[in-house]
């Protein structure tokens, strides 16, 4: 198949590292891909640093310039199907090909969590301009079912693959610490996650200081960058943490990081599919906290996987992270069990699979 992507989003997380993730799998199975995006946007250089065929177009905004330009490109490039993954490239798409003969047909990818307006215009996006709608979790696929009313056969599930031989854990972490230049006697819990407010770093913040006394050997690590970092860092001087918390920013390699974590949480109140951190998390064989927020609890099974909290609940956060560094046994049983369960049910070839079978689906006549 022609495959196109297209993503208005000019930002960089697991949206953006599923795309191209996507489309390498879908290269290697023998498809034609291509990523349509915005010039000024993270996904364009990473696309291009990863040899994924790109192309750049004005698509960052919902206005006349996107529209033609998208217009112009499908008019004279073929292509099988379009998979898009924002609300702005989303419309631009729909718009484009309601307006050309014989366009393909649109698969909308749904990556979070957040609501989808309850009305007309969104109506038809959904269940007249998009053939079918594939969301990152089954939450996610029920809330679009349920509260916006749409066809249970034109959605389905799909959960972002991860590579359970890239994420695996290591039998030497300190090693690994030494290699990340990390103190191989600390003990280190960890989030890996871009800086923003509902992924609940300043949650995390506040239950890490109340760990603090009780475990001194205890070093938060902070890997990610994003629009909050400055408030990140405010806050770990406010609360004088600087000696004891490390902002790694954005790292190429996050499965060494992870590697070198003793408990890694996520503690997310918005927005959220079945993060890809957190399935990485699980493959690495890590004990983890994590709330019931998006479809979270589709990938961590509390007490059997992980641990779960209700998001914005510093004092739980802490007394959650706290049982795992007290208790080894429950936690190596927990990273154990969820590394069984993440190879089992979030490998890639199975993502792949899925959505090969929903794009092939798409392309047959009505």
């Amino acid at each position: 198949m022609n495959i196109v992507h297209t993503e208005a989003s000019c930002g960089w997380g697991g949206q953006e590292i599923r795309i191209l993730e996507e489309s390498r799998g879908m290269l290697a199975r023998g498809h034609q891909v291509v990523v349509l995006c915005p010039p000024e946007s993270r996904i364009f250089a990473e696309a291009k640093r990863r040899g994924i065929p790109v192309e750049a177009l004005p698509i960052g905004r919902k206005n006349l310039k996107g529209f033609f330009a998208l217009r112009r490109w499908l008019a004279t490039h073929p292509a099988d199907v379009i998979n898009t993954h924002s609300s702005t490239d989303s419309w631009l798409a729909a718009l484009a090909c309601k307006t050309l003969h014989d366009a393909p047909p649109i698969v909308r990818t749904r990556h979070i969590s957040a609501p989808i307006p309850a009305n007309r215009a969104s109506r038809w996006l959904y269940t007249h301009a998009v053939r079918h709608v594939a969301t990152t979790g089954e939450s996610l696929r029920q809330t679009l079912i349920r509260h916006n009313r749409f066809p249970a056969k034109q959605i389905t599930s799909v959960p972002t693959g991860i590579d359970a031989s890239r994420f695996a854990p290591t039998a030497d972490k300190a090693a690994m610490r030494h290699a990340l230049g990390l103190d191989p006697a600390r003990r280190y819990l960890g989030i890996v996650a871009t800086l923003r407010s509902w992924k609940g770093h300043l949650f995390l913040l506040d239950a890490f200081a109340s760990l603090a006394k009780d475990h001194p050997d205890l070093i938060l690590l902070i890997v990610g960058e994003g629009p909050m970092r400055n408030v990140i860092e405010d806050k770990i001087a406010e609360l004088h943490l600087a000696d004891r918390v490390q902002l790694a920013g954005q790292q190429d390699r996050p499965e060494d990081w992870l590697k070198a974590l003793d408990v890694f949480c996520l503690p997310s109140y918005a927005n959220e599919g079945v993060p890809q951190a957190v399935l990485q998390a699980m493959l690495t064989g890590l004990p983890i906290v994590s709330t019931p927020v998006g479809a979270i609890t589709e990938a961590i099974a509390d007490g059997k996987t992980g641990l779960i909290v209700p998001p914005k609940d510093s004092q739980a956060l802490a007394a959650a992270i706290s049982r795992l560094l007290d208790d080894a046994v429950m936690a190596n049983s927990l990273g154990a069990q969820a590394r069984e369960d993440a190879i089992n049910r979030f490998g890639f070839e199975h993502m792949l699979d899925r959505m090969e079978t929903i794009f092939r689906a798409a392309v047959e006549p009505l």
